[in-house]
């Protein structure tokens, strides 16, 4: 009777060394998983930081070149009104001579 006793005594301890093992190898993997998550965090934070800086890299440049698009479009505008003001005197001086 002591001789089932001892064995099963042995198995449960090799049973709760198996355990301990398993254990200790969970607890690697989730000091290692939670290194990882605060990794990807930073990346993440840092991505976002970019993500904006970019947006607003974008926004200026979209408002200036607006701007630029509607200077020329003023300087277009100014040079076409010399060139009609310049025909209409061309067809003034033709009407006079006819």
């Amino acid at each position: 009777m002591h001789a089932t006793i001892d064995i099963q005594l042995k198995s449960l301890q090799l049973k709760l060394q198996q355990l301990l093992k398993q254990y200790k190898l969970l607890q690697k993997e989730n000091e290692q998983l939670k290194k990882e998550i605060t990794t990807l965090k930073t990346n993440a934070e840092n991505n976002a930081q970019l993500t904006q800086t970019l947006q607003q890299t974008i926004d200026v440049k979209s408002v200036v070149l607006h701007q630029k698009n509607s200077s020329d479009k003023v300087a277009l505008e100014k040079r076409i009104d010399q060139y009609l003001q310049e025909i209409d005197k061309c067809l003034l001086l033709l009407n006079a001579q006819a």
